[in-house]
């Protein structure tokens, strides 16, 4: 960054995930009532898991450290070696989570293209189920995100897909890491969403500003299971307390403040989208997600040059990406906008 550059706070815009826990979550964490949350012993954690199970009209529900815990505990608590689960082939369970399933279970993945729209075809999902045959492995579990790339799973699919996993007998699982995101942008209370799922990861560290973890919610035979798979992938954790009383402001004050990300993401889109050099599809911003295409200059370079101008931004292939969240707020739109118009032109 160049020395006018050296006194402007960094605009983070790579991820959800670089939020930093509220005022209020921080009183909380330091006055948290901790004990051995291993014996089942710490009331902050018991609390939270309470509360993450009622939220989402589940029979209860399981604190883990991260959201790649979360769904490795889940495809774990569903499959069982040799088993089978089919999955986008960019799902964050699939493309994102080190091969989880496969390298700790044995699970072997049946990945297929997302349509645009964030969903699975469900005929083609429905034609790679496998028979009931040694030669093949055995379709246990249909893998959904929601939002899936920012875009949020239409109601009307969700119901089709239970009724397909309930015709072949599969578990569903929902990748929901912004399940709370995708309630907010269709005006429903989040259990029409989770109602229609076996088990449900929500993460409490993008977007609503916990400093780690996520709940993985069930049913409550589903959950014992996995609470058994978090001590075997070491995700078993002490005074939890600590940061489980900044997950319960997460899923109870955090949530109202997803709609503004929404906002800001929309005008962000649209002013980006009038600058030359950058083809956006405002279309496609549903969510917190807006994502970008240099015309003339590749994509790491546009980061290396938004970066010079001290905003950080991240991507994959050609596209650029920008998540906006709880600490980038309206003002800052006009800025990284500017900063774009430079970067475009250098």
């Amino acid at each position: 960054m160049n020395a006018s550059k050296a006194d402007t706070p960094i605009i983070d815009l790579r991820s959800d995930t670089v939020t930093r826990p509220t005022p209020a979550m921080r009183k909380a964490m330091a006055e948290a009532e901790v004990g051995d949350d291993v014996y089942g012993d710490d009331p902050t954690v018991n609390r939270l898991q309470a509360l993450a199970a009622e939220i989402l009209g589940t029979e209860a529900a399981l604190f883990v450290p991260s959201g790649t815990q979360s769904n490795l505990c889940a495809l774990l608590a569903h499959c069982e070696r040799g088993d089978e689960y089919i999955v986008g082939q960019t799902g964050h369970t699939y493309l994102y989570e080190g091969g989880g399933a496969a390298v700790l279970g044995s699970i072997q993945p049946q990945p297929l293209d997302f349509r645009p729209d964030g969903s699975l075809d469900l005929v083609q999902v429905e034609a790679k189920i496998k028979p009931d045959d040694p030669h093949f492995a055995r379709t246990k579990l249909l893998c959904l995100e929601n939002t899936q790339g920012g875009k949020v799973l239409p109601l009307p699919y969700l119901a089709e897909a239970r009724a397909l996993a309930d015709r072949h007998r599969l578990g569903l699982h929902l990748d929901g890491a912004r399940i709370f995101n995708a309630s907010v942008k269709l005006g429903v209370d989040v259990t029409e969403i989770s109602r229609h799922f076996d088990s449900v990861s929500a993460c409490l560290s993008k977007g609503l500003c916990a400093p780690v973890g996520s709940v993985l919610c069930g049913k409550r035979e589903l959950i014992d299971r996995a609470r058994r798979w978090r001590k075997v992938l070491g995700g078993g954790m002490r005074q939890a307390g600590v940061l489980a009383a900044a997950g319960i402001l997460a899923i109870t004050e955090q949530v109202r403040h997803l709609g503004e990300d929404h906002d800001n993401a929309r005008q962000l889109a649209e002013r980006l989208a009038r600058l030359p050099g950058l083809a956006v599809d405002t279309d496609a911003v549903q969510t917190n997600m807006v994502f970008a295409r240099p015309e003339r200059l590749s994509r790491p370079e546009m980061e290396r040059r938004m970066a010079a101008e001290g905003v950080l931004i991240g991507g994959s292939g050609s596209d650029l990406r920008l998540v906006t969240h709880f600490d980038f707020k309206a003002e800052h739109i006009a800025p990284v906008v500017e900063a774009f118009s430079r970067a475009l032109r250098a």
